[in-house]
């Protein structure tokens, strides 16, 4: 039976679900970075490396029995689709991680960030788990989004400085369910060449991140038993779509409306029937990021 619900403690586990533990109810650095003047005073990050990048996915659906969170039916779907989706887009280094401890997630993230990212393009994240503001979980326990992020700031990872660092995140940040509103249809109311030479340049050491998170902060994350998250439904769709031709930010908008306009709650409790979602993009990029130019 395909139905939706919520990823959480008691809550039944085939159908769309959220990816949140319990029930409905919320410094200045700086670092340095080696670039051609020319890619600097660019408006688009230079996609054009020899390497498009590392794509690490952390795909967590069974958890230890203490935390006393279900099993993320439908999350096996949300992780070929990302593989799928990361490999047309010319990732051919992905690595996937299944039910991973908090320990391993630590381990991966910074052994990655130690890696010579000289040749890429980009670094690209995507974490599949249960999760609450400000974490996601481990197999064993909850961990800090802000710890998984760390090694791969400006001063943790020259290699990577000035160059895309995109996290996509579908888990839960809350307990709180979207209601949604009624809404009606209403009348419409040349850059000078430069010198190609390398400058070290001082950026600040967040710079060029992109946090897509699959909800806004308090909120249930719903995802499908059968289909996977909305989220990730989304992005697969609108990417597949449109990655060839159209920049990060302007996808991610057309997936906030995919999920805010295509998918109400099919849920087996009333009280969490017809309920809504819209995901949340932070970007700290200074360019536009195109897979293709």
């Amino acid at each position: 039976m395909d139905m939706d619900t919520v990823d959480a403690l008691g809550e039944p586990t085939e159908s769309d679900v959220v990816d949140a533990r319990g029930q409905p109810g919320g410094g200045s650095r700086v670092g340095a970075a080696a670039q051609k003047e020319s890619d600097f005073v660019a408006d688009m990050y230079n996609m054009k490396h020899k390497n498009r990048g590392i794509a690490v996915i952390f795909n967590n659906k069974v958890f230890h029995r203490r935390l006393q969170m279900g099993d993320r039916q439908g999350t096996d779907v949300d992780c070929e689709n990302m593989y799928n989706l990361l490999s047309t887009m010319g990732f051919d280094d992905i690595r996937t991680f299944h039910d991973s401890t908090v320990k391993e997630m630590r381990q991966e993230m910074q052994q990655v960030s130690k890696e010579d990212h000289t040749q890429n393009d980009c670094f690209v994240c995507v974490i599949l788990s249960h999760g609450k503001e400000g974490y996601v979980f481990g197999q064993d326990d909850k961990v800090p989004i802000d710890e998984l992020v760390l090694p791969f700031k400006g001063n943790n990872c020259p290699s990577l400085g000035g160059k895309p660092k995109l996290f996509f995140i579908q888990a839960c940040r809350g307990t709180d369910l979207d209601s949604g509103v009624e809404v009606s249809d209403a009348a419409p109311d040349e850059e000078e060449s430069m010198e190609e030479e390398v400058v070290m340049r001082r950026i600040p050491t967040e710079a060029d991140f992109l946090m897509a998170y699959s909800v806004v902060p308090g909120y249930f994350a719903w995802r499908n038993s059968s289909r996977g998250s909305w989220f990730v439904q989304a992005i697969y769709d609108v990417f597949s779509e449109h990655w060839e031709k159209m920049d990060v930010l302007s996808m991610m908008t057309r997936v906030n409306k995919k999920v805010a306009y295509d998918f109400p709650s099919n849920a087996s409790k009333e009280f969490m029937n017809r309920k809504k979602q819209i995901p949340c993009i932070t970007s700290m990029l200074t360019k536009d990021v195109y897979f293709k130019g």
